[in-house]
């Protein structure tokens, strides 16, 4: 019989790298290899006009291709990801946010512009996006932080100063690159993994009214974001340039009624509507689908965030719960803030469609993301994580 030593040992000893004989999720597996699949199918519909008329008219996958290979190293990485313990994450939450942080100044010196920013690196031919990068390494941290301080959360030195301080190490390079989307979007996670974590109502009330102080300032200081609420307001006072592209969005929308023009007759797509296959493709959606294929898909994306939630719910321990919240609720914010700016809601962001917008770097990581949240939902036998 073991002593009580050696079962403490036994209870104090690293997670293995890689779970083995455990099963994920597959509900959930499912539903993300769903959206996955439609969302390939529509960007190849969304982009086809777009890739013929860069070649020349000789290639009509070109953006269908490189989302493609892109999605075969997500689905690479969702696989590695799902077989490594969430003690393995936990461990690993300071050296990858300092890695996000050098990544995110390096574009200061070293970025390619691109669409008026300067927001991408390009290393070995590889193009990727840093932010994305700094997304997930946020939500990690702050899962880390949250099993660090337990009923601490609570208290203003670490519920206020301590997530803020974290949070500030990724918004000021961000801020510095003029990336207002993605601080919106992170923001909007990091309240609601603080809300989770315990923070008190009263002082994420008081930051959310000072976050909308900083964004209106922010806004008078740079001119195209200025442009973009004009735009939004009265998109008909300027319908040839600031107002086309919503313009051009909500006429796909309309023309497409109860059940579309079907898959593949989008008209907008051919040019008219800018960025048919990125940030407004769910335009193109509506259109061919109609009312009817987009709720559908809505409602795909609605089960697939509950079914992560739940996951997060029934996880072991602290962390797990935490971390695998924070990913599937920056799924979650980024769906309804795109779909918000394609129909008007809300003023143009610049944040993609999970799953379905043309973006390499952004559906790896995704899919990635989603490994790690299988990886959680492998249940069984699971040890508590330990205090690193």
């Amino acid at each position: 019989m073991a002593s009580e030593r050696d079962l403490h040992a036994k209870e104090k000893r690293r997670p293995e790298l890689f779970r083995t004989g455990e099963s994920v999720d597959y509900p959930f597996l499912l539903l993300v290899l769903l959206l996955l699949t439609v969302g390939l199918a529509m960007l190849y519909s969304a982009s086809y006009a777009q890739s013929e008329y860069d070649t020349g008219y000789e290639i009509s996958t070109k953006y269908l291709q490189k989302q493609a290979v892109c999605a075969a190293i997500g689905l690479a990485a969702m696989f590695f990801f799902s077989r490594i313990p969430a003690g393995v994450w936990y461990r690993l939450a300071w050296p990858l946010y300092g890695v996000s942080i050098a990544l995110l100044l390096s574009v200061l010196v070293i970025g390619e512009e691109a669409n008026g920013a300067r927001r991408w690196i390009n290393l070995a031919g590889i193009q990727f996006q840093p932010s994305e990068i700094a997304k997930f390494t946020m939500i990690l941290l702050f899962a880390r932080l949250t099993r660090l301080y337990g009923q601490d959360a609570k208290t203003f030195r670490h519920g206020v100063l301590g997530f803020g301080l974290a949070l500030m190490g990724i918004l000021v390079p961000l801020a510095l690159e003029r990336h207002l989307s993605a601080i919106m979007l992170m923001g909007m996670v990091a309240v609601v993994m603080m809300f989770v974590a315990g923070t008190r109502t009263r002082w994420l009330l008081a930051g959310a009214g000072a976050a909308a102080v900083f964004v209106v300032v922010y806004i008078s200081f740079m001119g195209y974001a200025g442009d973009r609420v004009t735009a939004w307001l009265h998109p008909e006072l300027d319908p040839g340039d600031t107002g086309y592209q919503i313009l051009q969005s909500l006429y796909a929308i309309g023309s497409g009624g109860l059940f579309g023009l079907g898959y593949g007759k989008s008209r907008q797509k051919y040019l008219y509507l800018p960025f048919q296959y990125n940030d407004y493709i769910f335009a193109v959606i509506c259109e061919e689908l109609g009312l009817v294929g987009a709720m559908a898909i809505v409602a795909l994306f609605a089960v697939t965030i509950l079914r992560g939630y739940w996951i997060a719910l029934n996880a072991r321990d602290r962390f797990s719960t935490v971390f695998a919240a924070g990913l599937v609720t920056l799924i979650a914010v980024q769906t309804v803030l795109n779909l918000c700016v394609v129909t008007n809601l809300l003023p143009s962001t610049g944040i993609a469609l999970p799953f379905f917008s043309y973006g390499g770097t952004a559906l790896a990581v995704n899919l990635g993301e989603m490994g790690i949240v299988l990886g959680i939902s492998r249940g069984r036998n699971r040890r508590k994580i330990q205090e690193a």
